[in-house]
């Protein structure tokens, strides 16, 4: 139990992945960050997750925790996506408050301060929604479909052009602790329910190194987040195959009372051959969607680690 006369530790997780370039400015602004903290009477408790890095991102990582060892670093064996090196600081985050800080300086260090006053002012969930974004327009128009469908099929009234960067009060972490390893976090940690205070900022162009963030991955996080939030895409499917098989039986029903009548003409090859192909391809679009949710159920059960540390220099 912490003392009532010590001060409140702000916790900030900082997943990496090759990020070699960038970190040491980023360190430089968290001190600013840190001095800014202690004026208002807040420690900072800083936490570096390795994801795997392959370049010197853990060198410049041990120079940081050389000038600054109360510093924690953690390793893991391997690259298991930002995700999962975020989860994995949350787990070593002993704050009274918590935030995920992306390593790129994409998002401004100095909007977790406003975040912190927020909290401080008495707000458990607090948001910096992005006003606008300096990212290639390929990016830019695959996150405008992603929150859109985010908005129209999971949470109606999810941000429009969605948030990396939260700050979270500790009630909310045994919550963030206990997800499964396709939830992904930000969302979830807006499902709860806490009303967010919402702050603006402008996403800032990468300046250092290059994004890792591929189209596969996106396209998995996409996946990842219908399936696990939502059963709407299961649903729609079977609302159209109801649809169709009604209007199989009642093309059925008519055929037959035509062949009654001996009015039936025969039919094309042409019409039978894309009529047997569409419904053959809509078959197994259906089992793939119903795949997707078994997999997610059985990757679950097994109870792998979402990460393995390798070492933890705390």
């Amino acid at each position: 139990m912490r003392n009532v006369d010590e001060p409140r530790i702000v916790s900030i997780v900082v997943p990496v992945y090759y990020n070699e370039e960038s970190l040491e400015p980023l360190f430089d602004r968290l001190r600013v960050f840190e001095a800014a903290l202690q004026q208002r009477r807040l420690r900072l408790e800083l936490i570096f997750v390795d994801d795997g890095s392959g370049d010197g991102s853990l060198a410049v990582l041990q120079r940081i925790r050389g000038a600054r060892p109360e510093t924690k670093i953690i390793k893991l064996t391997r690259n298991f996506g930002a995700l999962a090196a975020s989860k994995t600081g949350l787990r070593y985050a002993t704050g009274d408050c918590v935030s995920i800080l992306a390593a790129d300086l994409q998002d401004p260090v100095e909007k977790v301060l406003e975040m912190v006053d927020c909290w401080r002012a008495g707000r458990k969930f607090v948001i910096c929604v992005r006003a606008n974004r300096d990212d290639p327009w390929t990016t830019k128009l695959f996150a405008a479909l992603y929150y859109r469908i985010i908005r129209f099929l999971v949470i109606r009234d999810y941000p429009r052009a969605g948030f990396d960067l939260m700050l979270m009060d500790r009630d909310l972490l045994p919550h963030m602790l206990a997800i499964g390893p396709n939830t992904h976090p930000n969302l979830f940690a807006y499902w709860l329910g806490f009303e967010p205070q919402v702050l603006t900022y402008f996403r800032q162009k990468r300046q250092f190194g290059r994004s890792r963030w591929s189209f596969k991955k996106k396209l998995a996080l996409f996946v990842d987040t219908l399936t696990g939030f939502s059963v709407v895409p299961i649903r729609m499917l079977a609302g159209f195959g109801f649809f169709v098989a009604t209007a199989s039986f009642l093309y059925g029903f008519y055929i037959l009372i035509n062949a009654m009548l001996g009015e039936i003409e025969v039919a094309g090859f042409a019409t039978l051959v894309v009529l047997i192909t569409f419904f053959s391809g809509l078959i197994l679009v259906m089992l793939g969607v119903v795949g997707e949710y078994l997999w997610r159920i059985f990757d679950n059960s097994q109870n792998k680690p979402e990460s393995i540390v390798e070492r933890a220099d705390l």
